[in-house]
């Protein structure tokens, strides 16, 4: 049986401290035959410089200079070189676990094409990891899980990044790296999403990532919540709303005034609703606040919830199956 080539995409810039052990996590893997591509985003440490001598050792790892400043150019860079029949990636300041290739192309190769083999993920740091990270990696563990993933992917990010493995030709029918849209993980989630692709169930620990005060996703802008729902409303436009159907807006706060004032500007009709009564009755973006029960005169309804509190959101899920409504058919949580 053949034995697939494994492509590992890893841009990099100034993880300098952290780069020796993420390749060292690679080069240790039970799974032997991959190529780890590296592309140096314009580092000003001297991160380059040590993956030089990687290369030097290791024929596998290759190493390149980013032409297109960002993230994204680096990844298309990758890509571009890549020869593995087998895409995944790979953060230049996360550990992965020895087992972590050897699982996920067993599981990809078992299961085949429109599938993304996807494995548990852990946080640690030199420092106590905070409740929002703790909450996200146990609520993404419980979908891996059972590989219900895109059940609830207009809450978070529902693959978890980097640990997932695709079909290069199913990464090639999702545009790959192309779209110039942050953040560029969850993008790339949809377009696995929105190209109906499955994910292979995963109870083992496969990524470790690295948390520290100046990791990317807490201090870039790409990662604010103004670019997560921007992501999140168009591809729900795009994908899941059905303008035949009335549309709802459930939530006033900061959330729900974001996504009603993108219909707003979009001209797109849609009743808002929340429970509170100090806003019921009041205009907001010249859009009445109307009492949540009015959901019950609207014929065939769909509905974006964007109420974040957990109680909350269990009343909000009792209410709407007492409706005989759907989730993510009709109804869709933004947080």
């Amino acid at each position: 049986m053949q034995i697939p080539l494994v492509s590992i995409l890893t841009p990099f810039k100034n993880t300098k401290a952290f780069l020796t052990d993420c390749i060292d996590s690679v080069l240790n893997q039970t799974f032997t035959n991959w190529e780890m591509i590296l592309v140096d985003d314009f580092s000003t440490d001297e991160s380059y410089k040590l993956v030089k001598e990687f290369s030097k050792k290791d024929l596998r790892i290759k190493l390149f200079k980013n032409t297109n400043k960002g993230i994204i150019g680096a990844l298309q860079l990758a890509f571009e070189h890549s020869q593995g029949s087998f895409i995944t990636r790979m953060d230049s300041d996360d550990i992965m676990d020895v087992q972590k290739l050897e699982i996920l192309a067993h599981n990809l190769k078992e299961h085949g094409n429109n599938h993304v083999a996807v494995g548990l993920v852990k946080y640690f740091s030199e420092d106590d990891i905070g409740d929002g990270y703790s909450k996200y990696e146990n609520w993404l563990n419980e979908l891996t899980k059972t590989g219900s993933n895109f059940f609830e992917i207009y809450k978070e990010c529902v693959i978890p990044s980097p640990c997932w493995m695709i079909h290069k030709e199913d990464l090639m029918t999702s545009d790959a790296f192309n779209p110039y849209r942050y953040p560029e993980d969850y993008d790339l989630t949809f377009r696995f999403y929105e190209q109906g692709f499955s994910c292979i169930p995963c109870q083992e620990i496969l990524h470790y990532w690295r948390d520290y005060p100046t990791r990317s996703s807490r201090t870039h802008e790409h990662y604010a919540l103004n670019y997560f729902l921007d992501l999140k409303m168009h591809y729900f436009l795009k994908l899941d709303y059905d303008t035949s159907r009335p549309l709802v807006v459930w939530g006033a706060g900061f959330k729900g005034k974001m996504v009603a004032k993108t219909l707003v500007e979009k001209q797109i009709p849609f009743y808002w609703i929340c429970n509170n009564p100090k806003k019921i009755g009041k205009k907001i973006y010249k859009q009445k606040m109307l009492d949540f029960t009015y959901i019950e005169q609207l014929e065939n309804s769909q509905s974006i919830i964007t109420v974040a509190n957990e109680d909350a959101q269990a009343y909000i899920k009792t209410y709407m199956q007492k409706l005989n409504k759907r989730h993510m058919k009709d109804y869709f949580f933004f947080c």
